[in-house]
């Protein structure tokens, strides 16, 4: 099996319950989700989309991972589930390093995963396997209403014992949806916590020559995307 690469790096794990460990990323090219504010547009967008992007084999990907010695991995991307896993769990198995995995949810998951992150987006909801899967939700409020629709897109019950609510990274500063997620949390307490992208104002990313500059589209509707 080889896999379209659009960056790997070493850094440490921003969102989550996992938040501050030390992890190498692989984010994987493609995806048909394709959201307005995406922040890997790079994955996807024909403005964006690299010239560079490496092919790889599960082994060598495993290998690169290894090398710097993460506690663990996370395929990202871009959407990887539309990419087959198997191989690249069972290469990064074999070197010991638990697989991580953050997904929309829209395909289906993989066995073998360490920990699954379904991340719901509106162009393609979740299927009801991947949330069965799913060891945390992380819910993108764009404006003050998303936390209910969403609530009630899945079925009027959360699906995961811990939702995360992250403000949609250019409404970080937004009072209406800051004071959406925490009315939320105040008021219905577990699974809802409050969440943040961390690893951004650290710039921790970018530390590592392999990651790639960002390529937020910021919501371009007017321009189709």
């Amino acid at each position: 099996m080889i896999y379209p690469v659009n960056e790997t790096f070493l850094s440490w794990q921003g969102e989550g319950i996992h938040l501050g460990r030390k992890a190498f990323f692989i984010r994987l090219q493609g995806c048909p989700v394709r959201c307005t504010w995406c922040d890997s547009a790079s994955t996807w967008h024909p403005n964006h989309v690299p010239k560079d992007i490496r092919k790889l084999s599960a082994d060598a990907l495993a290998a690169e991972a290894a090398a710097a010695q993460p506690e663990f991995v996370v395929i990202t991307g871009g959407e990887p589930c539309i990419h087959d896993l198997n191989a690249l769990i069972a290469a990064l198995n074999k070197v010991k390093l638990p697989a991580h995995l953050e997904t929309c949810g829209a395909y289906p998951v993989a066995a073998g995963f360490a920990w699954v992150t379904v991340s719901p987006k509106w162009n393609k909801p979740p299927i009801a396997e991947a949330l069965a899967q799913a060891n945390e939700l992380k819910v993108i409020v764009e404006d003050a209403e998303s936390i209910g629709k969403w609530l009630a897109t899945l079925g009027g019950v959360w699906p995961c014992p811990t939702v995360w609510l992250h403000p949609e990274w250019s409404q970080r500063a937004n009072p209406a949806v800051l004071r959406a997620i925490t009315d939320a949390v105040k008021t219905f307490g577990a699974p809802l916590r409050a969440g943040w992208q961390m690893h951004k104002p650290y710039a921790a990313d970018s530390l590592d020559t392999r990651s790639r500059p960002p390529a937020p589209l910021g919501g371009e509707a007017s321009q189709g995307y």
